[in-house]
């Protein structure tokens, strides 16, 4: 089955721009439940199904294969190499004394190494022509991990990096603590969809550019300025704001790992659902297919489905499995 795919974008080509809406506050006064702020834009999306599926990712994704199914995006949040076990929590403050959710110990390096290379190859064969993988690490094995990529995906298809800050702030006393973790963009050809100019994909404009650059009015009343570069003149709206750069700051863990957030599974090292709306709207469309080899408490399956995206997850944890079906269910 390939991806439905409602047309392809190319680097540099111009996606369709979604409608800017109001947002609607759906959080009521003396709500006992508070709805998380959505995306204007994707608003009325139909849910897409989702599955998980429990069990080695080189297995299933071997099966896949052999079946032609194609995803256009492919998110995986790998284990960190921490070197111990992760525990889930099963009430407010009992992470430590939870079950445990995923052994994160692989005896160094290179065995972490030797794990992660036939999965990513693996993972590189299911995806569309079309398609990006998104890899998630920390310092620990980020840099021979992009070795590993440049090696299976070729370093032409390197397509950029992003820095996210979860925003926990440092802990380290005796030098800079690291306190951002990285995700690698890689396509399986010259072509992958990038919508660019999704709203998703936005931040205002700084105020001093605003007050200094920003003086015209158009017909209906929207501040704009042009800019002429060898020889054409570009326009730049106000409201619709800059391109986001490659650093993310915006998206806190903390709205995935508090037991005060509605989106708290409990599961370690839970992904916040802002950072990956904001990864499965720059690299798919509405009925894309997408695949989170990965899954832990399904973050991408549930986000990804809630986007319109069939949504497909693995995890070789049962406590992760259990976790995330329930959350799509």
């Amino acid at each position: 089955m390939g991806s439905a795919q409602s047309r392809r974008i190319t680097p540099g080509a111009n996606p369709t721009k979604r409608k800017n809406a109001t947002k609607k506050n759906a959080t009521k006064k003396n709500a006992t439940k508070k709805a998380r702020p959505r995306n204007p834009a994707t608003q009325g999306t139909p849910v897409a199904p989702a599955k998980i599926i429990q069990g080695d990712c080189l297995d299933h994704l071997s099966r896949l294969a052999k079946h032609a199914d194609r995803f256009d995006l492919v998110y995986v949040d790998p284990p960190f190499n921490t070197g111990f076990a992760h525990s889930a929590r099963k009430k407010r403050g009992a992470r430590a004394q939870g079950e445990t959710a995923y052994d994160d110990s692989w005896g160094g390096l290179n065995n972490f190494l030797d794990m992660l290379r036939p999965r990513v190859t693996a993972m590189r064969t299911v995806m569309s022509d079309v398609g990006s993988l998104w890899l998630h690490l920390d310092h620990r094995a980020i840099h021979d991990t992009k070795i590993i990529l440049d090696d299976v995906f070729g370093a032409a298809h390197f397509r950029g990096e992003i820095i996210w800050v979860p925003g926990n702030g440092s802990r380290r006393r005796s030098g800079p603590g690291v306190t951002h973790q990285t995700i690698l963009i890689y396509s399986k050809t010259l072509e992958m969809i990038w919508n660019g100019d999704d709203p998703a994909l936005r931040e205002p404009f700084a105020a001093t550019s605003l007050r200094t650059h920003f003086r015209k009015k158009d017909e209906d009343g929207r501040q704009y300025r042009d800019r002429t570069i060898n020889g054409k003149t570009y326009r730049y709206y106000a409201d619709e704001g800059r391109r986001l750069g490659s650093v993310w700051s915006d998206c806190p863990a903390m709205n995935a790992n508090t037991p005060l957030s509605d989106e708290t599974t409990g599961y370690p090292t839970q992904k916040p659902e802002a950072l990956l709306e904001r990864i499965i709207l720059a690299s798919s469309l509405v009925g894309s297919r997408v695949l989170d080899p990965m899954c832990g408490s399904g973050t991408t399956i549930a986000v990804a489905a809630r986007l319109g995206r069939p949504a497909v997850g693995m995890d070789r944890s049962a406590t992760a499995c259990r976790i995330a079906r329930k959350r799509i269910r």
